[in-house]
């Protein structure tokens, strides 16, 4: 069970932070939440398709693997890509409310990255926070914003009704199909029948790029399959 607890640098001056990408360090996901902002890094390495989440709406996810645990950028020298997305690269931290309302900066003990022997600190030995926890803030601060916003992204894709299911059957090279589904995309023959005005609206409001960045992202199911064609190759 993740300990999320307000980061401070007294209970926590001597806490280092693991910094390497692995499986060891949880990072065996096979997706990861993402937001419009976001899409034109994410895009450029992982496909990007929609998730239905408990409450009921719809969550974009960068996606990384097919299965639950699979994370076919992992290797042996760490994540093969140039990109981590932000709700990667901010482990362990994540934003706590104080009691005021006020957003906080938040580590889970126990997590495989925290400890006292090795890794990044994240206070220096005379005072004030390192470069390393400056950026970690940063990285929560633009999630967090980017996470926020997406809900009016989500309500103008319904509304247009953009979102469609798909199914997609995977030769991995091991002879058998593998059957991919319960995520949606854009649909995009709805998409090419919307009027000017429809059109006009998506672009004032900032979400017609977010949507061809979507469209564009999957051609990255191609190099998903390869790498995971290749992973069983070398299994």
């Amino acid at each position: 069970m993740p300990t999320h607890v307000q980061l401070n640098n007294i209970d926590h001056r001597d806490l280092r932070v693991v910094t390497g990408r692995g499986a060891a360090w949880g990072d065996a996901v096979m997706s990861a939440a993402t937001f419009p902002a976001e899409f034109r890094n994410v895009q450029a390495y992982y496909p990007i398709v929609f998730q239905k989440t408990a409450d009921g709406g719809v969550q974009p996810v960068a996606l990384f693997g097919f299965r639950p645990g699979q994370n076919l950028f992992l290797d042996d020298t760490g994540w093969d890509a140039h990109y981590v997305p932000l709700a990667i690269e901010r482990q362990p931290f994540l934003i706590g409310v104080s009691v005021d309302g006020e957003a906080m900066v938040h580590i889970d003990l126990d997590s495989p990255r925290v400890g006292r022997e090795r890794g990044e600190a994240l206070f220096r030995t005379h005072g004030g926070t390192t470069e390393y926890l400056d950026r970690m803030a940063s990285t929560l601060q633009a999630l967090h914003a980017g996470l926020g916003a997406t809900p009016v992204f989500v309500d103008a894709l319904r509304r247009h009704d953009l979102l469609e299911s798909f199914v997609l059957d995977i030769d991995s090279g091991d002879g058998a199909q593998h059957r991919f589904a319960g995520f949606s995309t854009i649909h995009e023959e709805r998409l090419a029948r919307l009027d000017g005005e429809a059109l006009a609206g998506l672009h004032g409001a900032g979400h017609l790029e977010a949507i061809y960045m979507v469209l564009a992202s999957q051609s990255r199911f191609r190099d998903l399959i390869e790498r995971a064609r290749r992973m069983h190759a070398h299994a």
